[in-house]
């Protein structure tokens, strides 16, 4: 199996979306989350080789889930999933450690570059 990805949105449809692309080229997604707080919980169960972020989401937002990820673990791959009007909360989580962003709505081309880039194969 290829490598294991966890999505995280809060909006089902972006999850489903991210999801079919990852399988498609050959990741497998062990879960999806709808929002900071259960990616972080998730991420400490099944540690995943890579996850995928949205910024804005209840409960815990992207940048703080990325940061108390980050704080678990340093090495961690994380790919931010952004509106187009959120520049500057996307500079924030590059800043903070974030691996790559795709902004949405994506296109499938986009996205694998971004994970492949994470996993060093671009």
């Amino acid at each position: 199996m290829g490598k294991k990805v966890i999505v995280v949105d809060d909006a089902p449809i972006i999850r489903l979306m991210l999801k079919d692309i990852l399988e498609y080229n050959g990741y497998e997604v062990l879960c999806e989350c709808a929002n900071g707080q259960e990616a972080v919980d998730q991420f400490k169960a099944l540690q995943p080789d890579l996850m995928t972020l949205d910024i804005v989401m209840p409960e815990k937002d992207g940048i703080a889930a990325l940061e108390e990820i980050l704080s678990i673990d340093e090495n961690a791959k994380i790919v931010m999933v952004t509106a187009v009007d959120q520049r500057e909360s996307l500079m924030k989580a590059i800043r903070a450690g974030a691996t790559d962003y795709i902004v949405k709505p994506f296109e499938n081309d986009r996205v694998v570059s971004a994970v492949k880039k994470a996993f060093g194969e671009e």
